[in-house]
C-alpha cells in the first residue's frame, strides 16, 4: 500500500506574483532552498514548462554532505500551480490568494527511508525559510 501524500503549507504576507516569482526563479531559489542555516543551495536551474527540468544543489556549508534535487515538470499552470516528478515520486505546489496573502501548499509522495514526521518537518522547514526570505526581501 502506497502511503498518502504529505501536505504542508504556509501563508505568506506578499502578493501572489511575488511569491510565484521568488519560488520559481533560480536567482531567489538559491537564497531559501535549505532547511537549516548550516546548509545552502549554491546552484539552481528551473525550466518551468511541461517536460522542463528543475535542479537544485543542496549541501552542507562544511561540504560534509550534499545532493542534487532533480525533477521534471509534468504539469504547469503559470502563476497558479505545478507538479513535478523526482524519481518515482510526485510533488504538487499550488499558490492561492487568501485575504490578501498567498498560501503555498505542497503535497508530495513520501519516501521510505525516513519517517513521515521527519519528511514533513524537513519540507516544512524549507517552506518556512522561503516564507521568511520572501517577506523580508
Amino acid at each position: 500500500m502506497t502511503p498518502k501524500k504529505i501536505i504542508i503549507s504556509s501563508l505568506i504576507s506578499a502578493p501572489i506574483k511575488k511569491v510565484w516569482d521568488y519560488y520559481t526563479d533560480p536567482a531567489h531559489i538559491i537564497n531559501w532552498n535549505f532547511a537549516d542555516p548550516s546548509w545552502h543551495c549554491p546552484h539552481a536551474e528551473n525550466d518551468l514548462r511541461v517536460g522542463g527540468r528543475y535542479l537544485a544543489k543542496m549541501e552542507a556549508k562544511d561540504n560534509s554532505f550534499g545532493f542534487d534535487f532533480d525533477a521534471n515538470y509534468i504539469e504547469v499552470n503559470l502563476g497558479r500551480d505545478f507538479t513535478y516528478q523526482f524519481g518515482d515520486r510526485l510533488a504538487s505546489v499550488s499558490f492561492q490568494i487568501i485575504d490578501g496573502k498567498t498560501e503555498v501548499t505542497i503535497a508530495f509522495d513520501p519516501e521510505t527511508e525516513n519517517s513521515i514526521e521527519l519528511q514533513r518537518n524537513g519540507w516544512q522547514a524549507i517552506l518556512n525559510n522561503f516564507k521568511k526570505y520572501t517577506e523580508e526581501n
